[in-house]
């Protein structure tokens, strides 16, 4: 071996943020729940009228499971009927920036392949 080599580590991938992509973008629904608050929509009964497809139980879990990461907030508020609102956090919208650009990569890849 040259002196002048050096030996690099294995590089493993991020813990936390690598399961979180994972989790996230196996989750088929999160990137509606994404553009649907984009658009105003953070009710739950009014992103599941707005959405073909989707149902309250699984609206919920894709729920959860943004908030677990902290990429949504859930808001209560305190009145009669109760109302719950959704709402990006600020790590939620450097998350989505980090979606959105691997939603460009895949543009770009899916135009080389044509």
């Amino acid at each position: 071996m040259n002196s002048k080599e050096k030996i690099f580590p294995r590089k493993l991938a991020p813990e936390h943020s690598s399961r979180m992509v994972e989790v996230i973008m196996g989750c088929k629904w999160s990137l509606t729940v994404y553009q649907l608050l984009r658009h105003d929509i953070n009710r739950p009964g009014e992103m599941v009228r707005n959405v073909e497809g989707l149902s309250t139980k699984v609206l919920n879990s894709c729920l959860k499971k943004n908030i677990e990461f902290g990429i949504l907030a859930r808001e209560t508020f305190n009145e009669i009927p109760p109302r719950v609102e959704y709402k990006v956090t600020p790590f939620g919208t450097k998350f989505i920036k980090v979606i959105d650009s691997l939603e460009m990569l895949q543009n770009e890849i899916d135009a080389q392949v044509k």
